[in-house]
């Protein structure tokens, strides 16, 4: 590791594009309670699912169109489908409805681009009616898609041009060029007995080719000083040195817990996999939050991040004006607690 090593950051991602896609709440191509098949045609006749699976599967309407806000705060109803067996490194039996996933043929690989993906997902039933539940999911790769479609520009030149030039964050990008191929960490995953694995090797990385699809949930690289670039904006409410991205009112919304009702993860999450744990945590437009830090077991209380697949995390907390950042290459990331771990000793050493 050196300090400009560059990370694969999977869901580190997803904070990103939800900012990408509030820039174009403020300049007001959309509204949080449009639906979303006002911009994916093809999303108007989604269903829901109710039982069975294959040719007997029933399915009906939803009780209501599935929104901007939806997507933003995975209430969609939409899951990871197969995606989510590769993610966690398991093979579980697939819920009928996610097994549509593979019949359909949607993943985030080779030859997958993001209108195909929305096309092949308006085929797949919900997993549950828009805003009744959270599931972790491909939301967040079609904010991708809705940034894609409402500007006009392909998704990777848009964030580039309104957020990674802006900021200076020149290490992050959907894939590393030829130039900064030695720079790419190793990825490593964690076997039940503990012993380690090379995965990707950075020789012969996926990541040293331009995708065809840019996934907007999870396909960034980066480095720890460009994320903070990132975050450090962010803990500024919205602006570093000089250039604005998003107004701080817009980061305060992003930042509010938007699940249905006020409840917690733990009352609405269905699945156990995600980037944090359930109790006293909320999720707001791309961040979740700690909400209650007795419920949460949690030092902090304000405080709002994601994290990756390969054990990465970050966090800002406005009212300690504090950013962290931790990034490694370790596939699953429930394999250690690092947040909790970082938690502690960050803040029982913050004596003021």
């Amino acid at each position: 590791m050196v300090d400009d090593t560059i990370f694969r950051i999977f869901s580190m991602t997803k904070p990103i594009t939800s900012v990408a896609l509030m820039t174009l709440y403020e300049r007001g191509y959309f509204q949080l309670n449009d639906s979303v098949h006002r911009v994916i045609p093809e999303w108007g006749d989604m269903m829901v699912y109710v039982s069975g699976e294959g040719e007997r599967m029933q399915t009906r309407a939803p009780t209501r169109p599935m929104t901007f806000r939806d997507l933003l705060s995975h209430q969609s109803g939409l899951s990871y489908g197969a995606g989510l067996q590769q993610l966690i490194g398991v093979d579980a039996p697939l819920h009928p409805a996610d097994a549509a996933y593979v019949s359909s043929g949607i993943h985030r690989g080779p030859g997958e681009t993001l209108r195909s993906f929305v096309e092949k997902l308006s085929h797949v039933p919900l997993r549950f009616d828009p805003g009744d539940r959270w599931m972790y999911s491909y939301s967040t790769d079609v904010c991708g898609y809705l940034v894609e479609a409402m500007s006009g520009m392909p998704f990777d030149q848009y964030l580039q041009e309104t957020i990674f030039e802006p900021l200076g964050m020149g290490d992050t990008a959907f894939f590393v060029p030829p130039e900064k191929k030695d720079r790419l960490a190793a990825n490593y995953g964690r076997a039940a007995d503990k012993s380690l694995r090379l995965i990707d090797d950075p020789e012969t990385s996926s990541y040293l080719e331009r995708p065809s699809f840019v996934s907007g949930g999870g396909g960034l690289t980066s480095t720890t000083a460009d994320y903070f670039r990132f975050c450090e904006m962010l803990r500024r409410g919205g602006e570093l040195d000089g250039a604005r991205i998003l107004g701080p009112r817009t980061l305060r919304l992003m930042t509010q817990n938007h699940l249905t009702a006020g409840r917690d993860l733990a009352q609405m999450a269905i699945g156990a996999f995600s980037e944090t744990a359930f109790d006293g945590i909320g999720f707001g437009l791309g961040f979740a939050m700690t909400l209650d830090e007795v419920s949460a077991g949690s030092i902090a209380a304000g405080d709002y991040y994601w994290g990756g697949a390969a054990s990465t995390i970050f966090w800002v907390d406005p009212s300690e004006d504090l950013v962290v950042i931790f990034m490694t290459q370790l596939i699953p990331s429930a394999t250690f607690n690092f947040r909790g771990q970082l938690k502690n000793i960050v803040y029982s050493a913050i004596v003021d």
